[in-house]
């Protein structure tokens, strides 16, 4: 099927300001991208789509998503643990509030439960329910008896040889992302984001069978010593690094073209925001927050000034930070670490598609359909994506999961 989007203003994903123009979609792919009248007049499409002047750009990226925290702006979870069958239930529910809210594609960092996002990621392609495009993981592995982030576990007891076997067992259960836990977490275990959790030689081993099986590396690391290990490793994507110096600044920048990071802001804000009833106790995690925060406001410019591809996800599905806000991020990008609007949709979409490692994130002949039609112009105000009343239309693919409002025919 030949679909024609016209009388639009093309956000492409590069940064570069919307252009009027149209888009041709042949099946699940970008066919045409068209800025001249008499050549959009010519199309012969099964579908035509009347933009109405609305701004069509690439489906989002979350490089950061927990399916397995429960917690949505559909329904908030009090417990973090969930039972396996309810598990389940909330992961499938937030892939399709995070496809509702404009994002077509997840890179895991990690679930709660063994097997679900496979699982999940496979019923997705298959068409069974609706979700974005998935980078699937499993558990995050982190050490027995150390873990500062409470939600990880360990298969295979240690040492190298146990590294090795997880890895393996990742690459049959279908993971394409495996989640390492290096460093502590101070808004869970105070003072524990300078621990580090594994040796050089686990850590050597686990990026060499990672290579070799053909999966990719996803870190938490916040100290320098966690984020020298993680690049040994060969990790893809790193997560937090707030406490890095000027040394690790200079290694992370080495590796620009290999690496990707995500700072997270968006915990952390919203755990500054939170309110929590009296038997809750979050004095930590805002006492961390607002240092990484603080931390980031100079870190993420530094590194985004030496080109390292800075990417938003911020670790949400908690009951004060729920999935379907995801959003926010693109305004934390502006507002903390002073990126243009421009840039961070860029990072939400082309940089976030280069993660993802398939033809997204970019409205060019040849890459896949993941597009959204979007009232009003999010380059000048990305807070039009936080309402996806905003979205008028999603598609996934070539396909429509939410179509635009039907147009009145002319008589």
């Amino acid at each position: 099927m030949r679909q024609l989007i016209r009388n639009i203003a093309i956000f492409d994903g590069t940064g570069t300001a919307p252009v009027p123009g149209a888009v041709v979609v042949e099946g699940e792919a970008i066919a045409a991208v068209l800025h001249d009248e008499a050549a959009i007049a010519a199309v012969e499409a099964d579908v035509v789509i009347d933009g109405q002047g609305a701004t069509l750009m690439p489906g989002m990226v979350d490089a950061h998503t927990h399916l397995t925290w429960g917690s949505s702006v559909e329904k908030i979870y009090h417990q973090f643990i969930l039972p396996p069958d309810e598990l389940k239930v909330a992961a499938w529910r937030n892939a399709r509030v995070l496809l509702d809210h404009g994002y077509t594609s997840l890179y895991s960092a990690g679930a709660l439960g063994d097997q679900i996002e496979p699982e999940l990621a496979r019923a997705i392609e298959a068409g069974e329910t609706p979700g974005p495009r998935l980078i699937p993981s499993t558990l995050e592995r982190s050490p027995e008896g150390e873990e500062g982030v409470e939600t990880g576990d360990v298969f295979n007891g240690r040492g190298p040889d146990a590294m090795r076997a997880f890895v393996a067992y990742c690459a049959e259960e279908g993971v394409k992302s495996l989640k390492l836990v290096i460093s502590g977490e101070d808004a869970l275990k105070p003072g524990s984001s300078a621990d580090i959790l594994y040796t050089d030689e686990e850590m050597l081993a686990a990026g060499e069978a990672a290579r070799e099986a053909g999966l990719w590396i996803a870190t938490h690391a916040y100290s320098p010593r966690a984020i020298a290990l993680a690049l040994e490793a060969g990790a893809r994507i790193l997560y937090h690094c707030s406490f890095a110096d000027d040394a690790a600044v200079d290694a992370m920048a080495a590796k620009k073209d290999e690496i990707f990071y995500a700072p997270g802001p968006g915990v952390s804000v919203a755990a500054l925001e939170a309110s929590p009833p009296p038997h809750i106790n979050m004095s930590s995690m805002k006492a961390s927050a607002a240092e990484r925060l603080e931390l980031e406001k100079t870190l993420v410019p530094k590194l985004k000034a030496r080109g390292v591809r800075i990417l938003p996800g911020g670790d949400y599905g908690f009951p004060f930070n729920p999935h379907g806000r995801n959003a926010r991020d693109l305004e934390h990008f502006v507002t903390y670490y002073g990126f243009t609007p421009a840039e961070a949709l860029s990072a939400a979409t082309m940089l976030g598609g280069q993660l993802m490692g398939q033809q997204v994130g970019h409205v060019k002949p040849g890459y896949l359909a993941d597009l959204l039609l979007v009232d009003g112009d999010p380059t000048q105000d990305v807070r039009i994506l936080q309402d996806a009343n905003n979205i008028k239309m999603i598609m996934l693919g070539g396909q429509m999961h939410k179509s635009p409002a039907a147009q009145p025919v002319n008589a």
